[in-house]
């Protein structure tokens, strides 16, 4: 009820929708009750001699067919207004979903597969439709009109209504005990769905790698076990339903055995009149058809339950990184940046920046060299502010991040990674993805920065050609070129290039360190890389080693000094 109540408060921009479906709902239901009486009474007024003429019956007849059809606009106005409603809400709520992933820090993405992230976005969120759409408006409808036929049962013969309410007991033990035994059924349902969507998007994205290890047969056996998971939980839950609905509908008809058999023993003695009994046993199949489609709203109110649960964890999950209450725009930005005493772990006890100390002033040129691991994109990823220090500060112009606006801080930070991320559009609008309203010379200008205009022109729409999904047309170093003139566009006072030209041939790495060293001097650089010739004119070369500063100095200097630079640079000869 909590997870229900939260929803329902959730979708309170939708609830003037919501109240014109219930009043339809509404108005069905009383039609529901007004029918049966309308045809006792006409079925009194036939069995009276001259208690009915033709006029009257006509007039009854009208009335009759007026009320079947207002009952068919009201069911009309409450299905479809009701869909509105939930599929508005739905919508919204998978944005919801969205806009929280986006604020969560890199941590909270460290453990998680991006299949299962979507299923909770798109899978899960869309049972609140279930709720909303057919749930709720169902609860009410089918309240109504229990009590209201209960009310006129009671008016029509108080001891065979008494007689009719014995089934309910049972029906309502029925229904609960259902709930709590198959409720973690469609809560697994829906993890079992979100793991095999994780497998899917997984193999999906890693195809290649899978078709080149030969690994087809592997990856086949592993998503047919995720396969029958799916099938043995979704069998359980059916069979569940297939005993318990039949269950249900066999209660409710030992109460209209009860009535027919009472009743007509009642009818029989002269206790009741033949109208009453078809009015009641009209009235009845309106209480009892209900009565096991709130049963059955047990199973929609479960599956709904299920995907909230998995929304509102993420929905609930706090971000890391946050602004702090006092953060303060960073504007003018100079580009100077200072570690001081920096020590970070990615987890407890697993240190990889240990007490790193730094200054990269305006217009510098700083590198970071040392075997992969240690620590050189994570003090790419401090600057950046994806995660924070445990120890220490990272300085921008002399203020801690952790004192500026996310927003403000990123938007004077420009990267280049080694894994490069292009997106499913055009060579040009992944260019000029950092930066609005960016003209076509602008775009064309950055790429020859980066020395990619070449191979874009020979493309077959040039500027305007798909590249595909990750850019998957393109080569390696073709997507670093693409990515260093997104960056080059963005024209930030920081630079980070993370192994920026690990991808390219030699000649084309000259070409992009000409290009980079003629942005050198207007802002600042952080180039980490494994290739010591990209590195040869800046300002500072930083070594690292287990996650600590142990050289520091120009290319000449650390050449020259007998240490672990002098080692990298012999093994690169």
């Amino acid at each position: 009820m909590r997870l229900t109540k939260r929803l329902v408060l959730m979708a309170r921009g939708h609830w003037g929708l919501l109240g014109i479906a219930v009043a339809g709902v509404i108005g069905a239901a009383l039609l529901n009750l007004i029918t049966p009486e309308i045809v006792r009474r006409l079925t009194a007024s036939l069995l009276e001699p001259g208690g009915i003429d033709e006029r009257s019956l006509g007039v009854l007849c009208v009335i009759l067919a007026a009320a079947y059809l207002l009952r068919a606009v009201c069911r009309f106005i409450g299905l479809s207004i009701s869909h509105v409603a939930a599929w508005r809400f739905v919508g919204k709520l998978t944005l919801t979903v969205y806009d929280k992933l986006q604020s969560l820090s890199m941590r909270y993405f460290q453990d998680k597969q991006t299949g299962q992230l979507m299923s909770r976005m798109i899978n899960d969120t869309r049972q609140a439709e279930i709720l909303i759409a057919h749930a709720l408006p169902d609860l009410i409808s089918n309240a109504m009109i229990i009590i209201g036929v209960a009310v006129m049962l009671f008016i029509i013969n108080p001891a065979l209504a008494a007689l009719t309410m014995i089934p309910v007991p049972f029906v309502v033990w029925a229904g609960t005990y259902f709930s709590k035994k198959v409720a973690p059924m469609f809560r697994i349902n829906q993890q079992v769905l979100g793991e095999l969507n994780g497998v899917v998007q997984d193999n999906l994205s890693g195809m290649r790698e899978i078709q080149a290890f030969g690994q087809e047969p592997r990856e086949h056996a592993k998503l047919d076990g995720y396969r029958k998971l799916y099938e043995d939980v979704n069998i359980r839950a059916n069979f569940a339903n297939g005993a318990f609905h039949p269950g249900i509908e066999l209660l409710t008809s030992m109460g209209t055995i009860i009535v027919v058999g009472i009743g007509g023993l009642f009818a029989l003695r002269g206790g009741m009149h033949v109208p009453d009994i078809v009015g009641f046993l009209m009235y009845l199949s309106l209480f009892y058809q209900p009565l096991a489609a709130l049963a059955r709203l047990v199973e929609d109110v479960q599956v709904s339950y299920a995907g909230a649960v998995r929304v509102f964890e993420v929905l609930d999950e706090e971000p890391e990184i946050t602004d702090s209450p006092t953060a303060a725009k960073l504007t003018n930005c100079r580009g100077k940046l200072a570690f001081k005493n920096v020590s970070f772990s990615y987890s407890d006890g697993e240190p990889v920046l240990r007490d790193i100390s730094f200054t990269a002033d305006t217009g510098e040129m700083i590198a970071l060299v040392g075997a992969t691991g240690v620590g050189k994109t994570t003090i790419a990823s401090l600057i950046t502010r994806f995660y924070d220090p445990v120890e220490g500060s990272v300085e921008v112009d002399g203020l801690d991040i952790k004192n500026l606006m996310l927003s403000g801080l990123r938007s004077n930070i420009s990267m280049v990674l080694q894994d490069v991320f292009l997106f499913n559009s055009t060579v040009a609008e992944n260019i000029a993805y950092g930066v609005e309203n960016a003209s076509q010379e602008q775009i064309e200008q950055a790429a020859k920065i980066a020395q990619a205009h070449g191979f874009i022109t020979e493309m077959p729409d040039g500027y305007n050609t798909l590249i595909g999904e990750r850019g998957v047309r393109l080569s390696g170093g073709q997507k670093q070129r693409i990515a260093i003139a997104r960056a080059v566009l963005r024209d930030t006072p920081i630079l980070i290039l993370d192994e920026a030209t690990s991808a390219v041939d030699n000649e084309t790495e000259a070409e992009i360190q000409a290009a980079i060293e003629r942005l050198a001097g207007s802002r600042t650089i952080i180039v980490i890389a494994h290739r010591l010739s990209t590195i040869m004119r800046a300002d500072q070369i930083l070594v690292l080693e287990d996650g600590k500063v142990v050289q520091q100095g120009t290319y000449a200097q650390l050449l020259e000094a007998d240490g672990p630079f002098s080692k990298l640079a012999a093994k690169a000869k």
